[in-house]
């Protein structure tokens, strides 16, 4: 299988299990190979194995917040590339800025996009 033909995979960083099952449905209807966990070390210890594409990354998880898990990733020279959308509740400003200037490509706040508009971020951020 070429890399175009082979699933894109995305690793959900996600704390409510309601949300997660509901982005896992709808990202793997779209065609895409989902790993979700909870906290932010977790994602640190996975992200090197699964080699996900994309990172879908809440902020307020347990272990250490997904600010400390974005800068974690962008300041390691294996993981850097990665493509990082932070998928939260916090649209404060402060919290958007603070977010693009640690690397994130996107910021989405939960409440303003439905599963299928985070989708189709997702797919142009690949692009």
């Amino acid at each position: 299988m070429s890399d175009e033909t082979k699933p894109k995979k995305i690793l959900l960083v996600e704390d409510d299990r309601s949300l997660a099952r509901m982005y896992t449905t709808k990202l793997e209807k779209s065609g895409y190979t989902v790993q979700t966990v909870v906290g932010g070390k977790d994602c640190i210890d996975v992200v090197a194995v699964f080699k996900p594409d994309v990172i879908l990354l809440d902020i307020i998880i347990p272990q250490m917040d997904g600010f400390a898990v974005l800068q974690s990733l962008k300041s390691n020279p294996a993981m850097k590339n990665v493509v990082v959308i932070l998928l939260t509740n916090l649209g404060q400003d402060e919290d958007i800025e603070k977010g693009k200037s640690l690397g994130a490509h996107d910021y989405l706040v939960k409440s303003q996009f439905t599963p299928a508009e985070i989708v189709a971020r997702m797919e142009a951020a690949l692009k």
